[in-house]
């Protein structure tokens, strides 16, 4: 065996040592009941690799995306939210555009492939999509409902602000049909009027948001939601995040003093 290889089988070795060792730690701890992330720098990770396709990333990364669910379930996390493609996504060209949407298509039906136990529901807008995509998005929630596990939000073609808007048209719309008039919205309106209209309605808000490849700011990503949510960021590429990583995450959050409104 060349010292390459010694050095990596050691390094794993240790790997395993810590990890079982952080998942020792986390035994009693809280567990954050909605975990978001941010699955960022698989284009990067596909340079970095040397790769001349980009899309490698991609695949690479939807790989850890089925990796990464099965963490969060086995750690008790009710509601998972991988943020997938966003509206200004869709503006990248068609050579671009397309492969990334046959890889997030093949994620949702791997994710809702028989004998997993999460449910699957996309969050976004539909309408923007191309209608294949729609289609399979709609499909996996439909095969999934029921199902015993976490609940998966993938953000497909999803914006915060759009959803935000979104959710404000949705409520004019329900009192207009009620008959309530202007005036008597805005003396009754409140902020869960606008919540229960969300994309994510009915689910608790974000408890831990993790970003991967080194950037901090959240780019739109479940805007109102986040509002008290605590945040992890990490260097790591999103194809090379590993079970480690999450527990690390999942570590940072334990030992924080969550304080709401300030």
């Amino acid at each position: 065996m060349t010292c390459v290889g010694v050095r990596r089988q050691v390094r794993d070795a240790l790997t395993v040592i810590y990890e079982r060792r952080l998942a020792r730690a986390l035994v009693g701890a809280e567990t954050p009941r909605h975990v978001g992330v941010l699955a960022d720098g698989n284009r990067r990770w596909a340079r970095a690799s040397g790769l001349e396709d980009v899309n490698d990333g991609h695949r690479r990364g939807a790989a850890t995306i089925v990796d990464f669910v099965g963490w969060c379930d086995d750690a008790g996390v009710e509601v998972v939210t991988i943020f997938l493609l966003s509206t200004d996504n869709l503006t990248r060209p068609e050579s671009e555009l397309t492969p990334l949407l046959r890889i997030i298509e093949d994620v949702a039906m791997e994710l809702a492939s028989a004998g997993r136990r999460w449910q699957l529901r996309a969050v976004g807008a539909p309408e923007v999509l191309p209608p294949e995509t729609a289609s399979v998005l709609k499909q996996a929630e439909e095969d999934t409902r029921g199902r015993p596990g976490a609940t998966v939000n993938l953000a497909v073609g999803y914006g915060g602000r759009r959803e935000i808007a979104d959710a404000v048209r949705s409520l004019l719309a329900e009192h207009a049909e009620r008959g309530t008039t202007l005036e008597e919205l805005v003396d009754a309106l409140k902020v869960e009027h606008i919540a229960e209209h969300l994309y994510t309605r009915g689910q608790p808000d974000p408890d831990l948001v993790i970003r991967t490849s080194g950037e901090q700011r959240l780019s739109g990503f479940l805007l109102w939601q986040t509002a008290n949510a605590e945040f992890h960021f990490t260097d790591v590429y999103w194809p090379d995040f590993r079970r480690v990583d999450f527990l690390r995450a999942l570590r940072d959050y334990s030992a924080r003093h969550r304080r709401f409104g300030g």
